[in-house]
């Protein structure tokens, strides 16, 4: 996923209020990361030896264009310095827009974008209108389907 909304708070306080109202309108956990000192979440897993280098090396992953590195880093310093950050990868444009509100309503300081034109929705199901699982079914008169071809004997 590479479509990031990131929203800086000036205490983590008010990120967990933020990430707890975007659990609540129905954000999955998984695509909702707090950014802290005192709970660095995801960048604490960066292969790096101090905590600055690992802010320092998560943001660059969320923000990859070249000209976006200095910001990366930006926010790494102030994120040592207190701040805390909630980064939210939105799937279409509701989600972005449900996201952007809550971070104002909380009262974010800054929310950056990333690549928000390029985002894909993510799909639970197939894209055809009719389930998958019909390829499968056998049908009564009918030897179109895969598992009929699959196990066809060629005595019909």
């Amino acid at each position: 996923m590479s479509a990031v909304l990131l929203a800086v708070f000036n205490d983590f306080e008010t990120a967990e209020r933020a990430r707890t109202e975007l659990v609540r309108d129905g954000f999955p956990t998984d695509r909702v990361e707090p950014t802290a000192y005192c709970e660095p979440g995801r960048a604490g897993l960066e292969p790096a030896d101090s905590l600055h280098d690992k802010f320092a090396q998560y943001f660059r992953t969320l923000f990859t264009a070249q000209e976006e590195q200095r910001y990366a880093d930006l926010l790494a310093e102030r994120v040592e310095r207190g701040v805390a950050t909630i980064t939210v990868h939105p799937r279409g444009a509701i989600e972005t827009s449900r996201a952007t509100e809550i971070f104002e309503s909380v009262g974010s300081v800054e929310v950056a974008k990333h690549d928000l034109e390029n985002q894909t929705l993510e799909r639970a199901a197939g894209r055809q209108e009719s389930p998958w699982i019909r390829h499968f079914w056998l049908e009564p008169g009918k030897s179109d389907c895969i598992y009929c071809r699959l196990f066809e004997t060629g005595s019909d």
